[in-house]
């Protein structure tokens, strides 16, 4: 149940840094207020799913979810640059997450 938890904290972790980006400097309220609500989510979500996860392994895991949300994100809804070598960086985050879930208890 920790790795749901846990991914369902990554997923908020990209909501807020997409609406941190919508937010245009936290200047517009609406996306503001889902950056901060999400914020919170997200960070109690984790805390959650520390209980039985370790440190690294929880906090690896939650911010390479966000990374990869994000870049997945900004070239599908941004119209990002996509190109082979960003591609392939985020691969390697997600490998990186696979070796982490797989090495851990829980």
């Amino acid at each position: 149940m920790a790795w749901v938890v846990l991914f369902v904290a990554g997923i908020l972790e990209v909501v807020w840094a997409y609406s941190m980006k919508l937010s245009d400097g936290f200047s517009k309220l609406g996306p503001s207020a889902v950056t901060l609500g999400a914020m919170f989510l997200s960070f109690g979500l984790l805390a959650v799913a520390m209980k039985s996860l370790p440190l690294g392994t929880a906090y690896t895991v939650w911010t390479g979810i966000g990374a990869v949300g994000a870049f997945v994100v900004g070239i599908v809804v941004l119209g990002e640059t996509v190109s082979a070598m960003r591609i392939f960086a985020a691969a390697l985050i997600v490998s990186g997450l696979v070796l982490m879930k797989v090495s851990s208890p829980g």
